[in-house]
């Protein structure tokens, strides 16, 4: 048991650093191919914020632990959006300078109303609600979607505002790139493998799991990224990770997980669902009411009940579910 505790820790850590890795390697061999740093950004490094629930969902669904892979989901995202964009701007209001970011916003939501159509098929008239084949295929394609609006409807100049980048060596961007799915395909399997431990020693189902430990430990880039970028008042950025994180998570990630293994839907996780679209709606409502006015931003008020209402979720979901 202490082995199992002890590889669940620990594949944490090299989860999240095989996945920074494999980021690094695949940027800097992108960059030295001439790919600009707006497309290196919205491909490799948004897939690499979102690697850490893709793999451990792979591995989820490869073993039938669907409570898990929703709950992973699930968690994640309603963290991005109400913890890590509300501590951003609480550090420093995120101004929202363009239209860009507020389209990503309302596209976020619209990727949650897409999950809670797919996932609840019973109000479809079919006997079970799963997310199966083809609701992946389905998710799939709006992830292409989005990255098709974000390519070629987005100014490139408001994406490309500095160069941070490195450049490596095609010999250690390789390795970096071995190691990191090195990293990834074990820190995966190890973190899968000690929820069944972890949910008997504690009384904890799958989902909660999912929902709390396993979602706070893969947001955790994320959250570090958002702070820095918060810090150097680059808000627009600590916007713009988490969003672009939270439609990668329900787009490829549910998506490849469907397409692995169908993934039954419990019911019961409908209001974590209703949660999640909660979060998107205040998200959007506080962009929206800054829009009439002269500023364009979501202030350390916004910031500060927006981290109120991630506690007050977390307490619901540990003591109250």
């Amino acid at each position: 048991m202490i082995t199992t505790y002890f590889l669940f820790l620990t594949g944490f850590v090299v989860l999240i650093l095989g996945a920074k890795w494999l980021v690094d390697g695949a940027a800097s061999i992108g960059k030295k191919s001439g790919l600009s740093q707006m497309v290196i950004g919205l491909t490799v490094v948004a897939l690499g914020t979102s690697l850490p629930e893709l793999v451990i969902n792979i591995f989820a669904s490869i073993e039938g632990s669907t409570d898990l892979v929703i709950g992973n989901v699930l968690g994640s995202n309603i963290i991005n959006t109400l913890f890590i964009i509300g501590i951003a701007a609480v550090i420093f209001p995120i101004k929202i300078p363009g239209k860009k970011h507020r389209n990503d916003v309302l596209f976020s939501l619209f990727a949650i109303v897409i999950l809670v159509v797919l996932a609840n098929d019973t109000l479809f008239g079919k006997e079970n609600n799963t997310i199966d084949l083809i609701d992946g295929f389905i998710l799939l394609t709006f992830l292409g979607g989005f990255l098709y609006l974000t390519f070629f409807k987005s100014n490139e100049k408001e994406n490309e505002k500095e160069d941070s980048i490195n450049e490596f060596k095609t010999s250690k961007s390789i390795g970096l790139i071995i190691i990191g799915m090195t990293g990834l395909f074990f820190g995966g399997k190890w973190i899968v493998g000690g929820v069944d431990q972890i949910a008997l020693d504690f009384g904890m189902s799958q989902s909660v799991i999912g929902l709390t430990l396993i979602a706070i430990a893969t947001s955790l880039p994320e959250l570090v990224t958002s702070i820095i970028a918060a810090l150097k008042k680059n808000t627009d950025m600590a916007i713009g990770n988490a969003v672009g994180s939270n439609v990668f998570n329900i787009f490829l990630v549910l998506g490849a997980s469907a397409i692995i293994n169908p993934i039954p839907y419990n019911t019961d996780l409908n209001i974590e669902m209703g949660i999640l679209l909660l979060s998107g709606l205040v998200l959007v409502s506080f962009i929206q009411l800054n829009i009439g006015g002269l500023k364009r931003s979501i202030s350390r008020l916004e910031g500060a009940i927006m981290l109120f209402l991630y506690l007050c979720f977390i307490a619901w979901t540990l003591f109250l579910h």
